[in-house]
């Protein structure tokens, strides 16, 4: 199997190349220049044998088999927790290719790292299974990392905004028909993706509910933001929602510091921090939003200001990212960018 690199690129496979998010690694790959050699794109029996236009050519969509993945350098699995829990170790095993995994499957096991490439990629040197962050997490992560790099963040709340995007394409289609039919028909939307209808709604459930009454989607940003930050005790709490927008997740974040914080110098390490725009500017009406964050890799942050709760030691701030591309595509894409240099 092809393991080091080549002259003239890589091989690159995605499985699961026919969902919202197998799409935009493809895009990804494409706007960032990766090295492509060969691109492989994988997808049920259903799809094999279609081809598929991409910015890298017309490409053959092939039935997901073990030998074809391990016939490439790099695998992206965009597909379910089963999927990646079953296959992934059989692609990497022998010194087979390097898998990057968009699934919750691999991320808290201890042997596998979890990377935001601005903050640990060093975790994933020598790695052959690299595990992607959930989406809201590493929204957030690129503002609170180096804020807590500079301040040192004590504790963390979070409230999330998350775009129908989160639940893929199906949850996409299902926003954008229930809120045609309303607007064409008065009919009130129903729903088969999320628990309620998203339409003129918002739904504070993403995901099961667990015995703490958090539900996991709101617990992975706390399991998954102290193991990437290195923090295992980081006290995180965090409730997330589910709100009509297509795409792009908002999140309102507010930091206890252990030094003094002021909103003007978060500002200037915001700015200086690779991956985040700063856009706060609100006497001119100027703050991230998911309409100017969809389809751009920095993440927006603005909103900045001083926390009347927690004095001198706190901060207020909102953030947007696109859930496809930073909360997903780009940073899969980013960790192998960084792969490729480290064995350069």
């Amino acid at each position: 199997m092809a393991t080091a690199a080549v002259a003239d690129g890589y091989t690159v496979g995605v499985v699961g190349a026919t969902g919202a998010v197998g799409e935009e690694i493809v895009s990804v790959l494409s706007r960032r220049g990766f090295p492509v050699k060969q691109l492989k794109l994988f997808s049920s029996a259903r799809s094999a044998g279609k081809v598929k236009n991409t910015p890298l050519g017309d490409i053959t969509i092939q039935e997901f088999s073990v030998p074809e993945a391990r016939s490439c350098d790099y695998v992206f699995l965009a597909v379910d927790g089963d999927f990646a829990k079953e296959y992934a170790p059989q692609i990497t095993q022998d010194n087979g290719p390097v898998v990057i995994d968009n699934s919750s499957a691999w991320r808290m096991d201890p042997d596998v790292p979890l990377v935001v490439p601005e903050i640990n990629i060093a975790a994933a040197k020598g790695k052959k299974l690299i595990a992607n962050p959930n989406c809201t997490t590493s929204i957030a992560l690129m503002a609170l990392y180096p804020l807590h790099k500079e301040f040192g963040v004590k504790k963390c709340i979070v409230s999330t905004y998350q775009a129908a995007s989160g639940a893929g394409a199906p949850g996409m289609q299902e926003l954008l028909d229930e809120t045609k039919k309303y607007v064409t028909t008065g009919e009130l939307p129903s729903n088969k993706v999320f628990a309620h209808p998203l339409p003129l709604n918002v739904i504070p459930h993403i995901d099961k509910f667990q015995d703490n009454m958090y539900t996991k989607e709101e617990m992975k940003v706390t399991w998954e933001s102290r193991k990437i930050m290195g923090l295992p005790d980081l006290r995180v709490s965090c409730t997330s929602v589910r709100i009509p927008t297509l795409r792009a997740h908002s999140e309102s974040i507010t930091i206890e510091t252990e030094k003094p914080v002021s909103a003007d110098r978060a500002r200037e390490v915001l700015r200086a921090a690779p991956g985040v725009k700063v856009v706060d500017d609100p006497l001119n009406n100027q703050y991230p939003m998911p309409l100017t964050a969809t389809g751009a890799f920095d993440v927006e942050v603005g909103r900045i200001r001083a926390n009347d709760v927690f004095g001198d030691c706190g901060l207020d701030f909102f953030v947007c990212g696109d859930q496809l591309l930073r909360g997903a595509a780009l940073n899969a894409v980013l960790i192998a960018e960084a792969l490729v240099k480290q064995t350069a």
